[in-house]
Formats: structure tokens, sequence, C-alpha cells
């Protein structure tokens, strides 16, 4: 039987992503561990791999197409022994869907349910008997939790002005009941709407879709907003589209802002000793060595105090979740890096381990990396803290919007020549503002200011982060 290969969920937060390109054409011979396509996440461009062996029959998804939801077919493989007849009837959404080799971890769809799997119409004795069934019982399986990829199948193709994904049983019942199949997620193998998912809705009442909503979908395949008409003269604009990337930011900036009680402090740092101990240690590698084994920025200098800071206010390493506080046993420092659309935040695990040359060579890497979007998602994912530079940019200072499902972001500006007071008398000092961004579900005022204080300090006298 031929198997359907289908979008594959490349991270934990992936649901959609772009077939950049296919490395395989239509009756090539694969084998499990091949690559045979090059996809784009919101992140980085990954290699698909094949976990099957096998002969390509045909490739549903042409180079270059976006928006593809996570268990989407793009194509379908012949087994040892089949031809192309055997594609012949053969529906991709209905047969023996395979992920790509990053989604084997994740669970298989249910199987073999009367209404999941094959979802066929019940004989006359069957029937009466899930009639039946409480109205509990279904309001329970209605509501079973559906997977970021599941959902990405059922609603964003909808939203798209796609197809539905629906059973033939779940159709005949919705049609029945004058139900708008656009108003429910589905629960079934890659998404599909069952006949659970119809009961359970008819039994909590879900009305019929408002003519205004239904005529969104048409719109947006359009290209056009759903929103009142744009104050713009006609041809006064360009339509640039949102990239995966963007569209991701947008996501999890508004779920920051609507969700994370943000408070803001502020502190100066002067980086007078810090400056001179980074020229020092430089020109020593510059010196001993053909090839320096290291060259120290501002920046590593901060992530090693960031850490060190953590570390001395173990409480502030914490994140927030609905049930229990996580106090974080590392220091894993995500440190922003603007790339060609947007920017990604490669991490430092376990940072407060680390010396500063290490924290140099690593964070250069991650960084050369993420610009050519070559990173891991375990070298983007999670992390305990964030730290936002635009110093280099001129920027005195800002606030930073804090990353769930950290606690905190540290904001840096620029180092700037200031007048000082010092022993009664003024001075001139290079003087680096911080602002702190923090979660008051997680810290408090005086929390915030005691890891700012621990953090000035290692900045003001670096020796004390080298012992």
């Amino acid at each position: 039987m031929p198997i359907t290969l289908t979008m594959p969920a490349l991270s934990p937060t992936m649901e959609e992503g772009a077939l950049n390109k296919w490395l395989v054409k239509e009756g090539d011979e694969v084998r499990a561990g091949d690559i045979i396509a090059e996809i784009e996440t919101d992140k980085a461009t990954m290699e698909f791999e094949a976990v099957d062996e096998g002969r390509i029959g045909k490739l549903l998804v042409g180079e270059g197409e976006e928006g593809i939801p996570v268990n989407t077919p793009i194509a379908v493989m012949l087994e040892e022994g089949e031809d192309a007849d055997a594609l012949s009837g053969y529906t991709p959404e209905e047969g023996n869907a395979k992920p790509g080799a990053g989604e084997a971890d994740a669970p298989p769809p249910s199987q073999g349910s009367d209404d999941t799997a094959h979802d066929q119409d019940p004989g006359p004795e069957e029937e009466p008997q899930k009639k039946s069934k409480s109205a509990s019982d279904k309001k329970s399986a209605g509501k079973t939790a559906t997977t970021n990829r599941t959902k990405s199948r059922s609603s964003v193709k909808r939203e798209d002005g796609g197809r539905i994904f629906a059973s033939p049983l779940a159709r005949r019942i919705a049609a029945q009941n004058d139900l708008d199949l656009a108003l429910l997620d589905g629960t079934g193998p890659n998404g599909r709407i069952v006949k659970r998912d119809v009961e359970a809705a008819l039994e909590s009442g879900v009305a019929e879709k408002p003519q205004e909503a239904k005529s969104a979908p048409a719109e947006k395949a359009e290209g056009k907003a759903a929103a009142a008409p744009l104050p713009f003269a006609e041809g006064s604009y360009e339509e640039i589209k949102h990239t995966p990337m963007r569209k991701t930011i947008a996501r999890r900036i508004t779920q920051s802002k609507q969700t994370i009680p943000h408070f803001y402090l502020t502190i100066d740092c002067a980086l007078d000793a810090l400056l001179a101990l980074r020229r020092d240690l430089n020109d020593r590698a510059a010196r001993d060595q053909e090839k320096p084994a290291y060259k120290l920025s501002v920046n590593d200098f901060i992530v090693r105090a960031s850490a060190l800071a953590l570390r001395r206010t173990p409480d502030a390493n914490a994140s927030w979740t609905d049930s229990v506080m996580l106090r974080h046993k590392h220091a894993d420092i995500g440190v922003a890096v603007a790339i060609d659309g947007g920017l990604i935040t490669p991490i430092i695990r376990s940072a407060e381990t680390k010396g500063l040359a290490e924290i140099s060579n690593e964070m250069r890497d991650l960084a050369g990396r993420a610009r050519e979007r070559k990173l891991k998602p375990e070298e983007y994912e999670g992390g305990t803290f964030s730290i936002s530079n635009l110093g280099m940019y001129g920027i005195s200072e800002f606030s930073a919007v804090i990353n769930p499902p950290h606690s905190m972001i540290l904001a840096i500006g620029a180092a700037e020549q200031q007048p000082v007071v010092k022993d009664g008398a003024v001075a001139v000092a290079t003087i680096m503002r911080c602002t702190l961004s923090c979660d008051h579900r997680v810290v408090d005022g005086a929390l915030g200011a005691e890891f700012l204080n621990v953090f000035k300090g290692f900045i003001e006298d670096p020796v004390t982060m080298l012992l």
C-alpha cells in the first residue's frame, strides 16, 4: 500500500512550514535516513529525512510553497513491488500517513475506533448502543485535547479558505443538523473532524456561523483584510506577505503582553574596569598565540555576569506555570540575534559553568549559524533568561518584551561616556544603562532589584567573574 509522507513537525512549536526544495524527484528510490527535502520552519531551514524505504510515487507539493500545516500530505511513496497503478484511487489523507523523522517521537493518532480511523455508518444493531452513550461521555470525548499538529491541520486550512478535513459520516450528521464544520476543531487522525466532534458540538449547542464570519475565508483567500478598509490610497503601498518567522514573532509577542504582567527596573553600570580587562585579555590572546583562541566582546561579559547573578539569586531563575513554579537548576541564557526578517534567540546552556572564552566561542558559532538559519531546535528553544543588546545601534535605553516561558529579559543600552561624581569630584565614566523586564507573577520588585545589584557588582568589578 502506498505511504503518505506528511509535513513533519520539526520542532515542538512548529505549526506550519514551507517546502523550500525537493532533493528527490518522482521515480527516485529512497532509503530510511535519506534527505528528501529542505523545509523552512519559523526559525530555521531543516532537512527532512525519509523514515521508510521505497520509491517516490508522486510529489503533492511544489517547491517554494509556504504555509503548509503540519501533517498535510506532501508526497506519496510506493513500497517495494508497487508501481504507479497503486496510486489509482488512492487518497493521500486517508492513506497510511507517515510523519517525518523530526516527529517520530510524537504519539500516533488513535486507530480502529468507530469514529476516528474509519468513521463508518453504524449497523442497525450498533446504532442504539451508541445512542445510549451519556451526554457527559459525549462531551468528554468532544473535549479531547487537540495537539498543535492536529489543530493546525483542521483550523489553518479553514482560515486560508481551503478544504475542511472531515469524515463522510461527520459531514452527513453536520448537514442534517445545519451545523457549520468550519466552527469545529478535529480530534481524529491528522486533525480530521469525526463523528464525536460533531456530536459534542451539537450537545454543547454550537450555533451556526454568522453570515459575516462565513465570508472571512473568501476575503482572506483573496488577500484582503477582513477588517475595515485601510486608510491608504490605492496604489500607495506594497503588500508584503508575512513570513512564518514574522507570524510566529507576532503571535508570541502578543501572547507575552496579554498574559505576562510586566514591570521594569533600570540600573546604570560603570564599564571602565570591564573594558580595560577585556582589552588586556584580548591582547594576551593575540600576543601568545598565532591564531587567538578567543576574542571577547562586552556581550560575553554580560552573559557571564547574568548567569552568575542568577546563581546568586536562584528565586529569580524561575518560570511560571498555572500549577507550580519551576525553579531552574542552571542558567540557560538566550541572546537575541537579529537575522533577515526577524530575530532568533540562541541559548548558552549552563552558562554559569562556562568561562568567558568558552561563552565567546560558543556565542560566535551560534550567532553565525543563526544568520544562516542552520540552528537546531534545541539550540534556540527553552532557556531560562534572555538578553537583548541594542547598544551597538546607539540606543541608550529601552524596555524588552519577555520571551515566554522566561520570567525576565535584560535590555542593554549603549556604553556612553558621562560625567559622574567620584569622591566629591566630577569625573568621566563609561556608563551602560540596563533595564530588566520582570514577570510580576514570578519576580517581585525586591527580587528583581537584588538580581540587578548582583549583576552590577560583577560588571563593575569584572575580576570577580574570573574566580
